[in-house]
């Protein structure tokens, strides 16, 4: 498309003049250069060199063009209002310049460093970015800020859940012959057989319980693991039970199914009568198995247990207790914060009585860790 018809800048004209001519023609051109990009477009040129074309033609492309129809015309009017050689104003650029250099270097160390000094190109240094370094953060450490940070990538999470197969058959292109609707097709075309219909099992979500350790010594994990139930809740409302552990066993899926998570965790600590209080593992379980899940909330279900593994009580009957649980869970799944740390050996006396009967035993202390948990509940 032909280029506006706005002088081409002097060689001892203001600078930045120059520049924001050039954000006029791309605008002419039909390029969307808003206030802020010219504004990003000068903060770029502001370290680097503006006398060099390749940097300036960068800093450009990179913060005024945001579509890729937008790169010809940016290459057609930065050649004619930057190239002053041939005197051109409509020459379009057979030949871009080159890419931007490749990193040189990743890390800040010393070796790195020295490594490229002989060479052409600039040395750049990439460092994780804060989201990066705080998904691999233990929960307890954390800061107020970076909690709340936490709570934000906690709402983004998107989790898989697993299906089942179902006793029930549909219509489907391939399986088994369905010989009432092929016998019920015939009729209707006057006994003509045209055509054979199959059926296969339709595929049903699998049931998940979430049981939530909330006494003393899982406080400061509680209100992370609570924020990731209700993601799990909020994803499949009808096939996800969510349930605290203390000194007594509080159903909170009620709770967890309000689309607000703030108003969800508050409905939830007003319903949790012993929030930080003392851990009777085998008799709470002994409750839920009871009430709960023999009557169908554990059966074929993924039970996932959110759990320390301290018990003040009787490891005995915590052992017992997670044998029936294992007898009617598909999978069993015992998520511990202290897993994740350094020098960390199941040697408490209620991971000891309750390791037989696991089929994982993860670590829960950081949102990478929760996220391998969804990773395994998805396979299950």
């Amino acid at each position: 498309m032909p280029l506006p018809t706005t002088a081409a800048p002097a060689a001892d004209g203001d600078p930045l003049q120059a520049l924001v001519g050039f954000t006029a023609v791309l605008r002419g051109a039909g390029l969307a250069i808003t206030t802020d990009r010219v504004a990003a477009f000068l903060g770029a040129l502001d370290n680097l060199d503006v006398t060099s074309e390749l940097q300036t033609y960068w800093a450009g492309r990179l913060t005024l063009c945001s579509d890729p129809d937008d790169l010809p015309r940016y290459d057609q009017a930065f050649a004619a209002w930057f190239d002053q050689r041939e005197g051109s104003r409509t020459r379009i650029v057979d030949q871009r310049p080159p890419p931007p250099p490749k990193l040189a270097s990743l890390t800040s160390g010393p070796d790195s460093a020295d490594a490229d000094d002989t060479g052409d190109h600039p040395h750049l240094q990439a460092r994780s970015s804060g989201t990066e370094l705080l998904r691999n953060r233990d929960v307890a450490e954390l800061t107020p800020a970076e909690r709340e940070h936490l709570r934000r990538l906690l709402a983004l999470l998107r989790p898989q859940l697993p299906d089942r197969p179902s006793r029930r058959r549909r219509p489907h292109r391939r399986g088994a012959p369905d010989p009432g609707r092929t016998l019920r097709a015939a009729l209707r075309n006057q006994g003509e057989l045209r055509e054979l219909h199959r059926r296969d099992r339709s595929a049903r979500p699998r049931r998940i319980v979430l049981l939530v350790d909330v006494s003393g010594s899982m406080e400061p994990y509680a209100d992370a693991l609570l924020r990731f139930a209700h993601v799990v809740v909020r994803r499949a409302p009808g096939s996800v039970e969510a349930f605290t552990l203390g000194t007594r066993l509080t159903r909170v899926t009620r709770e967890l199914r309000m689309r607000d998570a703030e108003r969800a965790l508050a409905a939830a600590g007003k319903a949790i009568p012993d929030w930080s209080g003392g851990t009777r593992l085998g008799e709470v379980l002994r409750a839920f198995v009871d009430r709960w899940g023999q009557r169908g909330a554990a059966r074929r279900a993924v039970v996932v247990v959110f759990s320390d593994g301290w018990e003040r009580g009787d490891t005995d009957l915590l052992a017992t207790q997670m044998s029936r649980l294992s007898r009617l869970a598909h999978e069993l799944v015992w998520v511990n914060p202290h897993a994740g740390k350094d020098g960390y050996a199941p040697v408490q006396g209620g991971i000891v009585a309750v390791l037989p009967y696991l089929d994982h035993l993860l670590a829960g202390h950081s949102l990478a860790t929760l996220e391998k948990l969804l990773e395994v509940i998805r396979h299950a």
